[in-house]
C-alpha cells in the first residue's frame, strides 16, 4: 500500500467529523469514497491532503506514519489532490495553468517555449487531445479542464492522485471522458482515491469501496465482495430506500 489510513478520526471541538475510518491505497488501483453529503468525505480528503491533521488513529504513507501540516508537505511525499475548483486561472492558457505556480526557468526567465512544449506532450501521452495550450483555459470544457488538472498532477510526481467528485458538474459524456483518464491515470501505477457520491460511476472504475455515513465507515470493500445493486443500497439505506420507494408508489 502506498497510502493507509488506521482508525483515523477528527474532532472540531464538540462535534466529531470523522470517527475510526480505515482505508489503504495501492498503486495501479482505484480506491472509490462513497458517501451522501455531510458522510465526512470533505474531511477526510483535507487530512489525506495535509490541510487538517488528524487527531485520532493513523495516517501512514509506504508504511511510515506522517502528519502532514500543510499541502506541500503532502505534495512533497506525493500526495496530489484534485479539488472541485480545480485551482485554475479562467483567463489564463492551458500551458500557463499547467505549470501555475511551478514554471521553469532559463537563466532566471520564464522559459515559455519549453512550457509549451511540456505541456502538449504531457497532455498527449495522458490521451488529451487539447485543440491549442495557447487557448484561455476556461474556453475548455468541463471534462477537459479536469483532465489537465489530472495530466498537471501526474507530471509533477503524484504517486496517490486525490479528486473531489471530479464528475459531479458534468454530463453524461463529458463524466465519461474523465473517467477514461482516470483509468489511464491508473493504468500509469498511481494509486487513485476517487471521492463521488455516484454508484455508477465508481463501480465500473474501482477496485476498493470506502462507504462512509455521518462520519463513520460502513466498511470497506473490494470489488469481489460487493455488487453496484448491493454499494448503491448501503450508499442510499436500503431500508429507507424500500420506504419511500412505498411511499411514492401510485395508490
Amino acid at each position: 500500500m502506498i497510502l493507509q489510513t488506521r482508525g483515523i478520526g477528527k474532532s472540531f471541538g464538540s462535534v466529531v467529523a470523522l470517527r475510526d475510518v480505515s482505508m489503504g491505497v495501492a498503486a495501479g488501483e482505484v480506491t472509490c469514497v462513497l458517501g451522501d453529503n455531510g458522510a465526512g468525505k470533505s474531511t477526510l480528503i483535507k487530512i489525506l491532503s495535509g490541510v487538517h491533521a488528524h487527531d485520532a488513529g493513523a495516517y501512514l504513507v509506504d508504511g511510515a506514519e506522517v502528519r502532514f501540516s500543510s499541502p506541500r508537505e503532502a505534495l512533497d511525499r506525493g500526495v496530489a489532490t484534485v479539488y472541485q475548483d480545480l485551482a485554475m486561472i479562467p483567463l489564463m492558457s492551458v500551458w500557463r495553468n499547467f505549470f501555475l505556480g511551478s514554471e521553469p526557468r532559463r537563466r532566471l526567465a520564464f522559459d515559455v517555449a519549453r512550457a509549451r512544449r511540456v505541456a502538449r506532450e504531457e497532455l498527449r501521452a495522458m490521451g488529451i487531445d487539447i485543440r491549442d495550450v495557447d487557448q484561455p483555459v476556461g474556453t475548455l470544457s468541463g471534462g477537459e479542464r479536469q483532465s489537465v488538472a489530472i495530466a498537471r498532477a501526474v507530471y509533477f510526481g503524484a504517486r496517490v492522485l486525490i479528486l473531489d467528485e471530479p464528475t459531479s458538474a458534468l454530463g453524461v459524456k463529458q463524466a465519461g471522458v474523465v473517467l477514461r483518464y482516470i483509468a489511464r491515470a491508473r493504468d500509469r501505477g498511481l494509486g487513485v482515491v476517487l471521492i463521488t457520491h455516484n454508484p455508477h460511476h465508481a463501480y465500473p472504475l474501482g477496485d476498493r469501496f470506502l462507504l462512509l455515513n455521518r462520519g463513520t465507515s460502513l466498511g470497506e470493500y473490494g470489488k469481489s465482495d460487493i455488487t453496484k445493486e448491493e454499494l448503491t443500497g448501503l450508499m442510499a439505506g436500503g431500508a429507507e430506500l424500500d420506504e419511500l420507494s412505498h411511499e411514492l408508489r401510485r395508490p
